[in-house]
């Protein structure tokens, strides 16, 4: 197994699982949600790049909304459909990501509120299994490639 795999996987899971910050009393540190939509997020939800759902797109966002907000963050933030993970910002933590997705989905005619301790759990939870189902997805893949080169080069050897 690639060792850069491995480094991602626990990099990825250890960000999950870390507590929320602002049980940490960081509150004041993260940007609020407006602040990453227009930081990060407006390069692709303004335009519509990629399919992404239009800010403010009551239509495009209700299917998305419906999802429930622990879902819908965290399978976004794990990156989902045209989406990259983070929303291709490396940097971008979890609790801003959420704020941002519920401030996105205000906008677009949902109740989402900015998430608490109880919800980020939620999410993080859920990225971690979405996550963990894309690795054993990738898994099974690559054992797959592994054993279609074999047969190859079992031929290939003929």
């Amino acid at each position: 197994m690639n060792p850069l795999y491995f480094t991602l996987a626990s990099t990825l899971s250890m960000a999950l699982a870390a507590p929320h910050t602002l049980a940490q009393g960081t509150d004041d540190k993260l940007r609020t949600g407006e602040q990453v939509y227009r930081q990060t997020c407006v390069a692709c939800h303004e335009s519509g790049v990629a399919h992404a759902p239009r800010f403010g797109d009551a239509k495009a966002w209700a299917p998305l909304i419906e999802e429930g907000q622990a879902v819908l963050t965290a399978h976004a933030f794990v990156g989902v459909r045209g989406m990259p993970a983070r929303g291709g910002d490396d940097k971008l933590s979890l609790d801003e990501f959420a704020r941002a997705t519920a401030y996105m989905a205000r906008q677009a005619g949902g109740s989402w509120q900015d998430p608490d301790n109880q919800l980020m759990f939620s999410i993080r939870t859920e990225a971690q299994k979405r996550l963990d189902s894309e690795i054993a997805a990738k898994r099974k893949m690559k054992k797959e490639l592994h054993r279609l080169n074999q047969a190859a080069e079992r031929a290939r050897k003929k």
